[in-house]
């Protein structure tokens, strides 16, 4: 019999299972019950969605109602008037009477602005007035009823020109009526759009960062896992967190695995841990050779010195040939595309992959 895993880890958790983030999630709570804007960042795959669908589920019962705004991989001004039209059009019950009593104006309905997009250019609206109008029945909305506006991968809209200004237009007045939180894995584009003193609604938001998971709460994710399905997780949950250094999709994928070859009632050992992570190499493995392979040479051989635990600056750089200047340029880009992180550790920067298997297959692949 099909049991499901406690496991999941392809896309976004449902609110119940989101854990580990308990002071984070109250403080994101408490920053939109006041209306204080706010950007949360963070890796990809760190479960930003995950926690802000926790977030607002957990304030539904209270009152607001939210709206998703997924601005993922934005092309167009179009794009943009697509985005918002989708996310008014799920929220359902009062607040979505209230927007389709609002929008009777509009030269389209609710919900289908991507089939008025496709007409001929006499007949499809203008995408920049959509988006007006579209943010204006938002606001008169969130006047008569509580409401939180979920901006998520914002950073896409830094590819498109005049987006976010026209987002700042209409929102930089209405901020006080709206919870708004934006979400974004560009680490170098969201701190640019959300630093502009040009920009000063946006410069003006408290910029949140989703660091990663403690080893405690990886551990505890997966004793918990283990023991709801009747199975013992023994070792798995300190192996897991040794290895993924906090990556919390990589945890729940390793925790899944080793799941698989644990039978109900049995203790997981360390045998099955070494399975799964078999498993899930296999499964990365090629992904990670086509990642790797579409990235500059300087910046490949930045990621096998940080790999092996090397200098960018030291000896492991010197077999490489990798300069100073290339190592410097290389790692400014991977921090601002989300591959690296770094802090302080005493008057030193210590940079990481943020990747665990990405990593681990670039020590596996490399001598060096």
């Amino acid at each position: 019999m099909y049991e499901p895993s406690p496991f999941p880890y392809h896309g976004p958790l449902t609110p119940d299972r989101v854990a580990g983030r308990e002071e984070l999630a109250q403080d994101l709570a408490e920053r939109l019950m006041e209306r204080r804007l706010t950007a949360l960042l963070g890796p990809r795959r760190y479960g930003k969605t995950s926690l802000l669908r926790r977030v607002t589920a957990d304030l539904r019962e209270v009152g607001p109602e939210t709206v998703w705004i997924d601005l993922y991989e934005l092309n167009s001004m179009a794009d943009l008037a697509g985005a918002i039209d989708h996310g008014l059009a799920q929220v359902q019950g009062p607040v979505r009477r209230a927007l389709d009593s609002l929008s009777d104006g509009l030269s389209f309905r609710l919900g289908f602005l991507g089939v008025a997009l496709t007409k001929s250019a006499r007949q499809r609206p203008d995408p920049i007035l959509a988006v007006r109008s579209l943010l204006r029945v938002l606001v008169e909305t969130a006047q008569r009823h509580p409401l939180i506006v979920a901006f998520d991968e914002f950073s896409g809209i830094a590819d498109v020109k005049g987006a976010a200004g026209l987002l700042r237009t209409e929102l930089q007045h209405h901020f006080a009526e709206l919870g708004i939180v934006f979400a974004g894995s560009q680490p170098s584009t969201m701190r640019m759009l959300f630093t502009d003193q040009a920009q000063p609604f946006f410069a003006q938001a408290d910029l949140i960062e989703l660091g990663p998971l403690s080893d405690g709460a990886i551990v505890q994710i997966t004793d918990d896992g283990f023991a709801e399905t009747g199975r013992n997780a023994g070792p798995t949950g300190r192996r897991i967190a040794d290895f993924v250094r906090g990556h919390p999709q990589r945890a729940m994928q390793l925790a899944d695995a080793t799941w698989r070859h644990t039978e109900p009632s049995e203790t997981a050992i360390d045998e099955d841990f070494e399975e799964a992570l078999g498993d899930v190499r296999a499964s990365v493995d090629s992904g990670s050779e086509r990642l790797f392979a579409m990235l500059p040479t300087g910046h490949q051989k930045t990621l096998r010195v940080l790999a092996s635990g090397g200098s960018i600056y030291g000896t492991a750089a010197s077999v490489l040939d990798l300069s100073t200047g290339t190592a410097t340029g290389a790692v400014e880009s991977l921090l601002g595309n989300g591959y690296l992180t770094r802090e302080m550790i005493g008057d030193e920067r210590h940079y990481e992959i943020v990747d665990p298997l990405f990593a681990d297959w670039i020590t596996r692949r490399f001598a060096v």
